[in-house]
């Protein structure tokens, strides 16, 4: 079962780095109501993006041309 938050919670940052890493999920953020992030620890996020096969530099390369075409 997903783990869902609201956003007021990440004040407790530590409480939920601990979760991140305990259960190993995503934790969904929501603010009023609505999806607004997605929290997770680096392990998780280094086994998904291994098992999509992307590469790390690819992924950074977006971040980057998405940052981007945000200004």
């Amino acid at each position: 079962m997903p783990v869902i938050m609201p956003i007021k919670d990440l004040r407790n940052t530590s409480e939920i780095s601990d979760m991140a890493h305990k259960i190993q999920e995503p934790i969904f953020i929501t603010k009023n109501g609505y999806s607004d992030l997605v929290v997770m620890s680096s392990e998780l996020y280094d086994k998904l993006v291994r098992a999509n096969g992307m590469d790390q530099a690819a992924v950074e390369s977006d971040r980057r041309e998405f940052g981007r075409m945000e200004e």
